[in-house]
């Protein structure tokens, strides 16, 4: 007789313990409860232990001053930093008298007949606008000096970007040794890059291209290994079995597949290098991010806005025509085409000779337009007018100065008054339900690496800007991003907008926030918002725009209203690109609160300037590390682990 087994007995989770993240967050409590009395009765203080920080002073001191003392006369500096210097300087020499012996009707013509061959007529049109547009504002000689760094810096980007790219996308170890740099040289604000550069080249052109190549060549390395690796494989397979070297399939295959990616990589590299150029200027780049550097500094609107108008219509310019050509939307390859490329070519050249000959190849002072000026008086009444004393809703000043006694007082009191433990407990409870254990471990320790390094406070500073920039700039950018994804009118309409904000130098920001709101932390959190708004209406425009439409019919027919459909459908489907603008929104915010230290925005930023004025490695290096430890934190808590693994979005 057959024995009959009772079923075991399985007693239902509820509900709201079935969840990944909430299995994730018991284990987390779980584990703090250990953590925490331990950590409690051996460091019981609120703020972090001073048992626990290292201070680097003393041998970063030292290392200053024995760089500076063996900068003349190390064989290291003289054989080969003295050589890759001599190198920039000469490269960036030739190219600026190329410029200047071409004139301004030799670079404006090969500049459009370039923009005509790459991407077409319209673009070849608003490059020559551009170039002639500089010339105006009285600004040619300027333009043309960061034109000359920025085809220097771009070439060495994209070299020294393509061959770390291709060797990513060849080797898999290689991959996974790179992986790990390139993140955090992501995250890194370009601030960061100065004082290091500036200690070992000095003040002036050499360090300026070099800081802005470490900047810019990232985006290229990332994007040849990612077109490399995502190469069509049966196109692959088919070129293997025609008896191809491993070299004839990568110049034959592998490279030209991936067309589109190097392409995009060149378009990014570009738009790096032009903002870095910019924020170079401190550091003796020259060119127009001196003028704006200087504008600022004289809080100057009108001469900042002469030099800030060139290096966005740069920017706009380069970026239309490199994305053309990354689309492949230029004129068709042909005979004909041939032949008008050279007559294009030759009818520049001999514009540029007649107008040599004539002796006039410098931009005429008498075809210039003075806008500083009446630039001025308008920042002046509205400084008069809207600056303070505006009846019933106060001035912007007013407004500045209740944004940080509301918002920012409170956000940073709040996180200062948290013990540490605390702040790293949070950290990890928001890391690793979005990702893994490896993800909040690096993000805990990224955070406790600013208490190491005696920079707690600041870094919490620093954080309390970012989190009320970011609230400020997700509430705008979704509402902007929703009406935007709901209404093609109001798409078109802010494309030319966005256009001009995303292509916009973070530097040239800081300008009118400070002639509005004067300086403090409430400017650099608004010229923050200001520079991440465009990147977080665009993504999430996009996202909520690729929802598929059969869910969308689906809902209309059950009678789901316009506001039923965004919440129930739009929103929760669009949650992978609502997740990448919020991390994109938190990098770039980041990056803007860091330079706001040069408007007062005080905390790291603060200690990255006075560092890099004052020459003070230990001051400016443990900044410049704080900060890049708190990028990394909050990319590791805003980033789900889909995208890091390549699975999402």
């Amino acid at each position: 007789m057959a024995t009959i087994t009772a079923p075991a007995l399985r007693v239902p989770l509820p509900g709201v313990l079935r969840g990944r993240a909430v299995r994730k967050l018991l284990v987390l409590a779980l584990a703090a409860a250990v953590l925490v009395p331990l950590a409690h009765a051996r460091w019981h203080s609120g703020t972090w232990p001073a048992a626990l920080t290292v201070d680097l002073t003393g041998p970063l001191t030292r290392a200053n001053d024995w760089i500076i003392d063996n900068r003349d006369s190390h064989p290291l500096f003289l054989y080969f930093f003295g050589h890759i210097s001599n190198a920039v300087v000469l490269s960036v020499r030739a190219v600026y008298l190329f410029l200047l012996a071409a004139g301004w009707a030799g670079v404006t013509a090969l500049g459009a007949v370039v923009a005509w061959r790459t991407a077409g007529v319209r673009p070849a049109l608003g490059t020559a606008a551009a170039f002639l547009t500089c010339g105006l504002l009285g600004m040619w000689v300027p333009t043309m000096q960061t034109l000359a760094l920025m085809v220097v810096a771009v070439l060495a980007s994209v070299v020294v970007g393509a061959l770390l790219g291709l060797a990513a996308g060849l080797s898999d170890r290689m991959d996974r040794a790179l992986r790990p740099v390139l993140d955090t040289m992501q995250v890194l604000p370009a601030f960061a890059y100065l004082l290091p550069v500036v200690l070992v080249f000095g003040i002036g052109v050499p360090a300026a291209v070099l800081a802005t190549v470490v900047y810019a060549a990232p985006p290229m390395a990332r994007l040849t290994s990612l077109g490399l690796r995502g190469a069509d494989k049966e196109v692959l397979e088919a070129v293997e079995s025609l008896g191809a070297t491993a070299r004839q399939r990568l110049l034959t295959a592998r490279i030209p597949l991936a067309r589109r990616e190097l392409l995009l990589g060149l378009n990014q590299t570009i738009m790096m290098a032009l903002s870095m150029a910019v924020i170079a200027s401190v550091i003796g780049g020259g060119g127009l991010g001196d003028r704006v550097y200087q504008a600022l500094a004289s809080v100057d609107v009108g001469a900042a806005l002469a030099a800030g108008i060139p290096v966005v219509l740069l920017a706009v310019v380069l970026d239309r025509v490199t994305a053309a050509a990354g689309r492949g939307t230029g004129p068709a390859h042909g005979r004909r085409t041939t032949y008008a490329l050279l007559a294009a070519a030759a009818a520049a050249a001999a514009l540029a000779v007649a107008v040599r000959l004539a002796g006039r190849p410098d931009w005429p002072d008498a075809w210039t337009v003075a806008v500083a000026e009446p630039v001025n008086r308008v920042v002046d009444w509205m400084t008069g007018h809207l600056y303070s004393g505006v009846p019933v809703v106060g001035g912007t000043a007013d407004w500045a100065a209740h944004f940080t006694t509301w918002v920012l007082d409170p956000v940073r009191d709040g996180l200062l008054w948290l013990p540490w433990w605390s702040v790293l407990l949070l950290v990890a409870a928001l890391a690793w339900p979005i990702g893994t254990w490896r993800t909040a471990l690096t993000a805990v320790a990224a955070m406790a690496a600013t208490g190491v390094l005696g920079v707690w406070e600041p870094s919490l500073d620093t954080l309390s800007q970012v989190l009320a920039a970011v609230a400020v700039t997700l509430v705008l950018g979704f509402a902007t991003g929703v009406a935007a994804a709901r209404s093609d009118r109001v798409e078109r309409l802010l494309r030319p907008v966005l256009d001009v904000f995303q292509t916009m130098p973070q530097f040239v920001y800081l300008i009118p926030v400070v002639a509005l709101f004067g300086v403090g932390r409430a400017p650099a959190v608004a010229a923050a918002v200001v520079y991440a708004l465009p990147a977080v209406v665009r993504i999430t425009t996009q996202g909520l725009r690729q929802v598929d439409p059969a869910a969308l019919e689906s809902a209309r027919s059950l009678g789901a209203t316009g506001g039923q459909q965004l919440r129930q459908v739009q929103l929760p489907l669009a949650r992978p690109a609502l997740l990448l603008a919020v991390n994109q929104g938190v990098v770039l915010v980041l990056a803007v609160v860091v330079i706001g230290g040069l408007v007062g925005g005080g905390a790291l930023g603060y200690d990255a300037v006075f560092g890099l004025a004052q020459g003070d490695l230990a001051t400016g290096l443990v900044a410049g590390a704080a900060i890049v430890c708190l990028g990394l934190m909050l990319d590791r808590v805003t980033q789900p682990a889909a995208r890091r693994t390549g699975k999402g979005a």
